[in-house]
Protein backbone atom coordinates (compact mmCIF):
# COMPACT_ATOMS: atom_id res chain seq x y z
CA UNK A 1 0.00 0.00 0.00
CA UNK A 2 3.47 2.64 0.57
CA UNK A 3 5.02 1.90 -2.70
CA UNK A 4 1.05 2.77 -4.44
CA UNK A 5 0.62 5.70 -2.40
CA UNK A 6 4.52 6.97 -3.15
CA UNK A 7 3.72 6.27 -6.58
CA UNK A 8 0.55 8.33 -7.03
CA UNK A 9 2.47 11.26 -5.53
CA UNK A 10 5.68 10.89 -7.84
CA UNK A 11 2.90 10.91 -10.60
CA UNK A 12 1.47 13.98 -9.50
CA UNK A 13 4.80 15.89 -9.11
CA UNK A 14 5.60 14.73 -12.88
CA UNK A 15 2.73 15.87 -14.37
CA UNK A 16 3.32 19.84 -12.51
CA UNK A 17 6.48 19.59 -14.99
CA UNK A 18 4.20 18.24 -18.75
CA UNK A 19 4.85 21.29 -21.41
CA UNK A 20 1.34 23.26 -22.40
CA UNK A 21 1.40 23.86 -26.27
CA UNK A 22 -1.00 26.35 -27.64
CA UNK A 23 -1.58 27.52 -30.43
CA UNK A 24 -3.22 30.66 -32.72
CA UNK A 25 -4.14 30.36 -36.25
CA UNK A 26 -5.49 33.50 -38.37
CA UNK A 27 -6.59 33.40 -41.77
CA UNK A 28 -7.82 36.50 -43.69
CA UNK A 29 -9.19 38.03 -46.53
CA UNK A 30 -8.97 41.89 -47.51
CA UNK A 31 -10.19 44.21 -49.76
CA UNK A 32 -8.63 47.44 -50.74
CA UNK A 33 -12.01 49.90 -52.13
CA UNK A 34 -9.12 52.62 -53.32
CA UNK A 35 -7.09 50.22 -55.59
CA UNK A 36 -9.86 47.56 -56.35
CA UNK A 37 -7.66 44.84 -55.27
CA UNK A 38 -8.12 41.97 -52.86
CA UNK A 39 -5.86 39.09 -51.45
CA UNK A 40 -6.11 35.94 -48.75
CA UNK A 41 -3.36 35.69 -46.19
CA UNK A 42 -2.30 33.44 -43.57
CA UNK A 43 -1.61 35.96 -41.05
CA UNK A 44 -0.80 33.89 -37.77
CA UNK A 45 0.23 30.29 -37.11
CA UNK A 46 1.56 30.18 -34.17
CA UNK A 47 2.20 27.64 -32.32
CA UNK A 48 4.25 27.88 -28.30
CA UNK A 49 5.15 25.24 -25.73
CA UNK A 50 5.41 26.81 -22.17
CA UNK A 51 6.48 24.69 -19.04
CA UNK A 52 8.63 24.14 -15.89
CA UNK A 53 11.88 22.56 -15.45
CA UNK A 54 12.02 23.14 -11.67
CA UNK A 55 9.26 25.02 -8.95
CA UNK A 56 11.08 28.19 -9.67
CA UNK A 57 12.52 27.69 -13.25
CA UNK A 58 10.42 28.38 -16.81
CA UNK A 59 10.56 28.60 -20.07
CA UNK A 60 8.58 29.46 -23.31
CA UNK A 61 9.54 28.90 -26.97
CA UNK A 62 6.97 30.18 -29.47
CA UNK A 63 7.06 29.66 -33.75
CA UNK A 64 4.64 31.24 -35.96
CA UNK A 65 4.80 29.12 -38.83
CA UNK A 66 3.28 31.58 -41.21
CA UNK A 67 3.57 35.24 -40.38
CA UNK A 68 2.84 36.58 -43.60
CA UNK A 69 4.33 33.47 -45.24
CA UNK A 70 7.39 33.26 -43.09
CA UNK A 71 8.73 31.33 -40.61
CA UNK A 72 9.64 33.28 -37.60
CA UNK A 73 11.14 32.27 -34.38
CA UNK A 74 9.20 34.73 -31.51
CA UNK A 75 9.78 34.45 -28.05
CA UNK A 76 12.56 31.69 -26.53
CA UNK A 77 13.21 32.65 -22.88
CA UNK A 78 14.19 30.98 -19.99
CA UNK A 79 12.73 32.86 -16.56
CA UNK A 80 13.54 32.14 -12.93
CA UNK A 81 11.06 33.21 -10.44
CA UNK A 82 13.23 32.80 -6.95
CA UNK A 83 10.95 34.99 -4.74
CA UNK A 84 7.51 35.87 -4.32
CA UNK A 85 6.69 38.41 -6.98
CA UNK A 86 9.65 38.32 -8.48
CA UNK A 87 11.06 37.13 -12.21
CA UNK A 88 14.18 37.31 -14.17
CA UNK A 89 14.01 36.49 -18.32
CA UNK A 90 16.78 35.74 -19.88
CA UNK A 91 15.76 35.26 -24.17
CA UNK A 92 14.22 36.21 -26.94
CA UNK A 93 11.55 38.26 -25.85
CA UNK A 94 8.70 41.37 -26.80
CA UNK A 95 10.30 44.28 -25.51
CA UNK A 96 8.19 45.47 -22.38
CA UNK A 97 6.79 49.07 -24.42
CA UNK A 98 3.21 50.08 -24.79
CA UNK A 99 -0.26 48.29 -23.74
CA UNK A 100 -1.81 47.58 -27.49
CA UNK A 101 1.96 46.10 -28.68
CA UNK A 102 2.15 43.71 -25.66
CA UNK A 103 -1.00 41.83 -27.07
CA UNK A 104 -0.88 38.37 -28.57
CA UNK A 105 -3.12 37.83 -31.64
CA UNK A 106 -6.04 36.10 -29.81
CA UNK A 107 -5.76 38.92 -27.68
CA UNK A 108 -6.19 41.82 -30.42
CA UNK A 109 -9.53 43.55 -30.27
CA UNK A 110 -8.91 44.73 -34.52
CA UNK A 111 -8.09 42.81 -36.72
CA UNK A 112 -4.89 44.76 -37.88
CA UNK A 113 -3.28 46.22 -34.73
CA UNK A 114 -2.50 49.98 -33.92
CA UNK A 115 -0.55 52.22 -35.70
CA UNK A 116 1.48 51.97 -31.93
CA UNK A 117 1.89 48.37 -31.83
CA UNK A 118 2.86 47.94 -35.61
CA UNK A 119 4.79 50.58 -37.22
CA UNK A 120 6.11 52.79 -33.70
CA UNK A 121 6.38 49.89 -30.38
CA UNK A 122 6.53 46.74 -31.46
CA UNK A 123 9.83 45.08 -31.08
CA UNK A 124 11.21 41.82 -30.34
CA UNK A 125 14.57 41.17 -29.38
CA UNK A 126 17.18 39.73 -27.10
CA UNK A 127 18.08 40.51 -23.69
CA UNK A 128 17.25 39.89 -19.98
CA UNK A 129 14.83 41.58 -18.10
CA UNK A 130 13.91 41.77 -14.23
CA UNK A 131 10.09 42.07 -12.94
CA UNK A 132 8.06 42.50 -9.85
CA UNK A 133 4.35 42.43 -9.21
CA UNK A 134 2.38 42.99 -6.46
CA UNK A 135 -1.61 41.92 -6.45
CA UNK A 136 -2.38 42.44 -2.84
CA UNK A 137 -2.93 45.98 -1.65
CA UNK A 138 -2.27 48.66 -4.41
CA UNK A 139 -1.77 46.25 -7.16
CA UNK A 140 1.54 47.04 -9.64
CA UNK A 141 3.74 45.65 -12.02
CA UNK A 142 7.55 46.97 -12.77
CA UNK A 143 9.02 45.73 -15.76
CA UNK A 144 12.60 46.60 -17.09
CA UNK A 145 15.43 44.91 -19.42
CA UNK A 146 18.56 45.47 -21.28
CA UNK A 147 18.39 44.09 -25.30
CA UNK A 148 21.29 43.91 -27.95
CA UNK A 149 19.21 46.06 -30.26
CA UNK A 150 19.55 43.91 -33.17
CA UNK A 151 15.61 41.92 -33.58
CA UNK A 152 15.36 38.72 -33.98
CA UNK A 153 17.75 37.53 -36.59
CA UNK A 154 21.22 39.55 -36.53
CA UNK A 155 21.75 38.22 -33.00
CA UNK A 156 25.97 37.90 -33.75
CA UNK A 157 27.21 41.21 -33.95
CA UNK A 158 28.83 43.06 -31.14
CA UNK A 159 27.79 46.19 -29.57
CA UNK A 160 29.45 49.28 -27.51
CA UNK A 161 25.37 50.28 -26.42
CA UNK A 162 22.59 48.42 -25.35
CA UNK A 163 18.89 49.14 -25.74
CA UNK A 164 16.77 49.58 -22.71
CA UNK A 165 13.40 49.28 -21.87
CA UNK A 166 11.09 50.00 -18.67
CA UNK A 167 7.45 49.77 -18.00
CA UNK A 168 4.99 50.45 -15.27
CA UNK A 169 1.70 48.85 -14.95
CA UNK A 170 -0.73 50.22 -11.86
CA UNK A 171 -4.37 48.82 -11.14
CA UNK A 172 -5.49 50.97 -8.27
CA UNK A 173 -8.90 49.70 -8.73
CA UNK A 174 -10.98 46.65 -10.77
CA UNK A 175 -11.08 47.51 -14.31
CA UNK A 176 -8.39 50.17 -14.54
CA UNK A 177 -5.00 50.51 -16.01
CA UNK A 178 -2.30 52.96 -16.30
CA UNK A 179 0.68 52.07 -17.96
CA UNK A 180 3.90 54.36 -18.73
CA UNK A 181 7.19 53.25 -20.34
CA UNK A 182 10.23 54.50 -22.20
CA UNK A 183 12.82 52.71 -24.04
CA UNK A 184 15.75 53.66 -26.18
CA UNK A 185 16.84 52.00 -29.63
CA UNK A 186 19.87 52.09 -31.49
CA UNK A 187 19.53 51.19 -35.44
CA UNK A 188 22.42 52.24 -37.13
CA UNK A 189 24.28 54.76 -34.73
CA UNK A 190 21.37 56.70 -34.41
CA UNK A 191 18.94 56.52 -30.72
CA UNK A 192 15.57 57.12 -30.74
CA UNK A 193 13.80 57.71 -27.54
CA UNK A 194 9.93 56.59 -27.27
CA UNK A 195 8.04 57.61 -24.05
CA UNK A 196 4.51 55.81 -23.71
CA UNK A 197 1.15 56.57 -21.62
CA UNK A 198 -1.75 54.77 -21.55
CA UNK A 199 -4.84 53.72 -19.83
CA UNK A 200 -8.21 51.54 -20.07
CA UNK A 201 -10.99 50.65 -18.19
CA UNK A 202 -13.56 47.98 -18.05
CA UNK A 203 -16.58 48.76 -17.24
CA UNK A 204 -19.88 46.21 -17.54
CA UNK A 205 -19.43 45.41 -20.91
CA UNK A 206 -17.46 48.17 -21.85
CA UNK A 207 -13.67 48.27 -22.74
CA UNK A 208 -12.11 52.18 -23.33
CA UNK A 209 -8.91 52.57 -24.40
CA UNK A 210 -6.79 55.47 -25.08
CA UNK A 211 -2.95 55.52 -25.60
CA UNK A 212 -0.21 58.07 -26.33
CA UNK A 213 3.59 57.79 -27.72
CA UNK A 214 6.07 60.25 -28.01
CA UNK A 215 9.53 59.45 -30.25
CA UNK A 216 12.68 61.26 -30.55
CA UNK A 217 15.65 61.25 -32.58
CA UNK A 218 19.18 62.01 -31.01
CA UNK A 219 20.68 65.54 -31.81
CA UNK A 220 17.43 66.33 -33.66
CA UNK A 221 18.23 63.47 -36.42
CA UNK A 222 14.92 63.57 -37.17
CA UNK A 223 11.63 65.66 -36.31
CA UNK A 224 9.94 64.08 -33.17
CA UNK A 225 6.50 61.85 -33.64
CA UNK A 226 3.37 61.70 -32.03
CA UNK A 227 1.47 58.51 -32.46
CA UNK A 228 -1.97 58.29 -30.75
CA UNK A 229 -4.44 55.35 -30.12
CA UNK A 230 -8.07 55.22 -29.11
CA UNK A 231 -10.74 52.52 -29.07
CA UNK A 232 -14.10 51.91 -27.49
CA UNK A 233 -15.41 48.35 -27.77
CA UNK A 234 -19.17 46.74 -26.08
CA UNK A 235 -19.60 43.22 -25.84
CA UNK A 236 -23.75 42.26 -26.04
CA UNK A 237 -23.56 38.50 -24.89
CA UNK A 238 -26.03 35.84 -26.04
CA UNK A 239 -28.95 34.78 -23.77
CA UNK A 240 -29.87 31.64 -25.18
CA UNK A 241 -27.26 29.07 -23.96
CA UNK A 242 -27.35 27.06 -26.91
CA UNK A 243 -27.11 29.55 -29.08
CA UNK A 244 -24.02 29.43 -32.07
CA UNK A 245 -22.54 33.04 -31.19
CA UNK A 246 -21.70 33.22 -27.90
CA UNK A 247 -21.24 37.16 -27.97
CA UNK A 248 -21.10 40.27 -30.00
CA UNK A 249 -18.36 42.95 -30.10
CA UNK A 250 -19.53 46.29 -31.55
CA UNK A 251 -16.15 48.40 -31.95
CA UNK A 252 -14.77 52.10 -32.97
CA UNK A 253 -11.00 53.00 -33.27
CA UNK A 254 -9.08 56.40 -34.02
CA UNK A 255 -5.41 56.46 -34.79
CA UNK A 256 -2.96 58.45 -35.73
CA UNK A 257 1.13 58.80 -36.89
CA UNK A 258 3.26 61.38 -37.65
CA UNK A 259 5.60 61.45 -40.17
CA UNK A 260 8.14 58.58 -39.12
CA UNK A 261 11.71 56.96 -39.54
CA UNK A 262 13.26 53.37 -38.41
CA UNK A 263 16.29 54.92 -37.84
CA UNK A 264 18.08 54.02 -41.04
CA UNK A 265 19.96 56.70 -42.82
CA UNK A 266 20.10 57.08 -46.45
CA UNK A 267 23.29 56.19 -48.43
CA UNK A 268 23.94 58.49 -50.43
CA UNK A 269 22.94 61.90 -48.00
CA UNK A 270 23.60 59.69 -44.50
CA UNK A 271 20.21 61.57 -42.93
CA UNK A 272 17.47 59.77 -41.40
CA UNK A 273 14.53 59.38 -43.78
CA UNK A 274 10.78 59.05 -43.68
CA UNK A 275 9.92 55.53 -43.70
CA UNK A 276 6.02 55.76 -42.72
CA UNK A 277 4.14 59.07 -43.56
CA UNK A 278 1.55 61.04 -41.86
CA UNK A 279 -1.93 59.33 -41.55
CA UNK A 280 -4.97 59.14 -39.66
CA UNK A 281 -7.11 56.62 -40.10
CA UNK A 282 -10.69 54.88 -38.22
CA UNK A 283 -11.67 51.82 -37.90
CA UNK A 284 -15.02 50.42 -37.41
CA UNK A 285 -16.05 46.82 -36.61
CA UNK A 286 -18.11 43.55 -35.43
CA UNK A 287 -16.69 40.39 -33.62
CA UNK A 288 -18.95 37.28 -32.90
CA UNK A 289 -17.86 35.43 -30.52
CA UNK A 290 -18.49 30.99 -30.96
CA UNK A 291 -17.07 30.51 -27.11
CA UNK A 292 -15.36 27.53 -25.11
CA UNK A 293 -13.47 25.15 -24.85
CA UNK A 294 -11.14 26.87 -27.28
CA UNK A 295 -11.33 30.90 -28.49
CA UNK A 296 -12.70 31.08 -31.76
CA UNK A 297 -13.60 34.42 -33.58
CA UNK A 298 -15.20 35.70 -36.35
CA UNK A 299 -13.73 39.40 -37.21
CA UNK A 300 -15.18 42.15 -39.44
CA UNK A 301 -13.36 45.41 -39.74
CA UNK A 302 -12.88 48.41 -42.39
CA UNK A 303 -10.15 50.58 -42.40
CA UNK A 304 -10.76 54.41 -44.10
CA UNK A 305 -7.55 56.21 -43.87
CA UNK A 306 -6.79 59.77 -44.06
CA UNK A 307 -3.49 61.16 -46.15
CA UNK A 308 -2.39 64.83 -46.94
CA UNK A 309 -1.50 62.82 -50.03
CA UNK A 310 -2.51 59.40 -51.30
CA UNK A 311 0.53 58.65 -53.23
CA UNK A 312 2.39 58.17 -49.90
CA UNK A 313 0.25 55.28 -49.14
CA UNK A 314 2.15 52.15 -48.97
CA UNK A 315 0.31 49.27 -50.93
CA UNK A 316 -1.20 47.62 -47.92
CA UNK A 317 -2.38 50.70 -45.59
CA UNK A 318 -5.14 52.22 -47.60
CA UNK A 319 -9.08 51.66 -47.19
CA UNK A 320 -9.84 48.03 -46.83
CA UNK A 321 -12.63 45.49 -45.84
CA UNK A 322 -11.38 43.10 -43.84
CA UNK A 323 -12.51 39.64 -42.89
CA UNK A 324 -10.72 37.16 -40.55
CA UNK A 325 -11.49 34.18 -38.63
CA UNK A 326 -9.11 33.36 -35.61
CA UNK A 327 -8.56 30.20 -33.96
CA UNK A 328 -6.75 29.75 -30.17
CA UNK A 329 -6.20 26.45 -28.46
Amino acid sequence: MASAAAQTVDLSEWKKYLPEIHGTVRGKYEYQTTSDEQRFQVRNARVSITGKVLPIVSYKAEIDLSDEGQIKMLDAFARVSPFKGWDFTVGQMRVPFTIDAHRSPHQQYFANRSFIAKQMGSLRDAGATVKYSQKEGFPFALEAGLFSGSGLTEQKGWHKVLCYSAKLEMMPFKGYNLTLSTQRVRPEHNNIYMYDAGTYYDWNNWHFEVEAMYKRYAHAAFDDVWSVDAFVNYDWWMKKPKSLVKKISFLARFDYMGDSSTGESDPDTGKLYITDYQRKRITGGLTFSFGKPFQADLRLNYEKYFYDDLSFAKESEQDKLVVEMMVRF
